[in-house]
This record gives C-alpha cells, structure tokens and sequence, in this order.
C-alpha cells in the first residue's frame, strides 16, 4: 500500500511566500527558499510551490527561484504559475522541479494535458483545480481564483483524468485559509469519480482534518499557514496519523 502524503503549499507572490484566506487578504509568510529547506528536514513528503499571480500578471513562473528551491531539498517538487505551453513545462522541469501544475491554461486549451503528459510523462502533470461554490453548483475558477468558468467541479475533474493528468490538487476556495477542515462531501464525490490520485487542499486546521481526508480515501494532503506559521509540526501530525491507522513516511 502506498503510504499518505503531507504536501506544504508556497504561495509565492514577488519572491516571497504569502498567506491568505479565500484567496485574498495574503499576509507574508517568509522565503521560499527558507520554508522549502525547512519543511524538507521536518519530514515533508513533497512541496508545492505555486506562482499565485503569474496568470494574471500575464507572465512566467520563476525559474531562478524554483532553481534555488530545488537546490535545497531531495523531495518531489511541484511547480505551477502562469505556465501556458510546453516549453514552460520543459523549462520548470529543467530547473528541478518533478510535476508541474497546469491550472488556467489546461482550462482554456483542454489539449495541454494530452500533450504534456505524452512529452512529459503523466506523472508529471498535475492539475490544479479550484472550486467555489456558486448558487448550489460547484464552478471552476482560474487565474488564481480572480476569473468565474462555467465548468462545473466533478466534470471538470472527471475530463482532467480523461485527458491524461497524473493528479488532481483540488482546492476548495470556501474552504481556504479558515481552518474549519477539507471540504470532504465534495472530495469524495471526486475520489470515487476517478481514477488518479487526488490531493485535498483548502481548511486544514487540525491533525483530525488530515486524518477525516485520509478516511475518505484522498491520496495526500495539503496545507499551508497551518504550517507557515508553526500552528503544527509535520513529525508530530504523522505521528498522529501512523497511530490512527494511516500509512505515513515517517
């Protein structure tokens, strides 16, 4: 059996890592270089590294900085952030990071997944997807969750795996920054629908939320201010979860 992951998120806006909640309101939260090295010696099983407003700005995700990211850690690593053709991909990828995470662009070019993971390998293609609920209907949001889609949620995750993604990040954007747990109806809808492994992001704010996630079947978590800000300690949380009866690298 495959053992659980616990994936702290980076949030980087001008090089520096940002928390907020619903999406707005970012407070800093340090380097990224810094919270990529520490987060690696406490037992992190993987980052992510997200260039929060690279879509919007209309521009690349920052090489130098994933470079300097992946020189201080030997986990796996994912990048995402204004990344809109494959040689963005090739780019990132060469700069050290493992997956890449495809969000805006596969929305508005469905064949970017195909692509990318025939060039790349599907375990390289990750794909982000936030969701907000919208009078009773779970709505796609892009461009850092500025921009309103019609896809709706389950669909939208259903086709990802169809085209070719390795994974899904599946973050609740009603969900982010309070703390209040994953929304857990939703990420079970989509566990059961596919067939890729799925990451819950979005209200983490205890130990016992990883673990509700983890029961519902999710193949990793991932949190970020809960982190960021010392609130939880990544040995301690897998401890918890190893006694509970979850597999976990410890």
């Amino acid at each position: 059996m495959v053992s659980k992951r616990i994936i702290p998120c980076l949030d980087v806006k001008n090089g520096r890592v940002v928390k907020g909640t619903n999406f707005v309101d970012l407070r800093d939260a340090g380097s990224a270089v810094e919270l990529a090295e520490r987060y690696y010696h406490e037992g992190a099983d993987e980052l992510v590294f997200l260039d929060i407003t690279a879509s919007i700005e209309k521009r690349k995700t920052l090489v130098e900085l994933v470079k300097n990211v992946a020189g201080v850690i030997r986990i796996p690593f994912t990048v995402g952030g204004g990344i809109a053709e494959l040689s963005d991909i090739e780019a990132l990828l060469r700069a050290g990071a493992d997956k890449v995470s495809l969000n805006s662009s596969i929305v508005k070019k469905h064949s970017l997944i195909t692509e990318a993971a025939k060039r790349f390998g599907s375990q390289a293609v990750v794909a982000a997807i936030d969701v907000k609920l919208i009078n009773g209907i779970k709505k796609i949001f892009i461009k850092g969750g500025k921009e309103k889609t019609e896809f709706e949620g389950l669909s939208w995750c259903k086709k990802v795996n169809e085209l070719g993604a390795g994974e899904i990040l599946l973050t609740s954007m009603d969900h982010d920054g309070t703390k209040e747990g994953y929304d857990l109806d939703f990420l079970k809808q989509v566990v059961e629908s596919v067939t890729i492994p799925v990451i819950a992001s979005g209200g983490a704010g205890t130990k016992e939320h990883f673990l509700d996630a983890f029961n519902i079947g999710v193949d990793a978590c991932l949190a970020a201010s809960l982190f960021h800000y010392n609130e939880l300690g990544i040995k301690d949380l897998k401890q918890y979860l190893k006694s509970n009866g979850i597999r976990v690298r410890l």
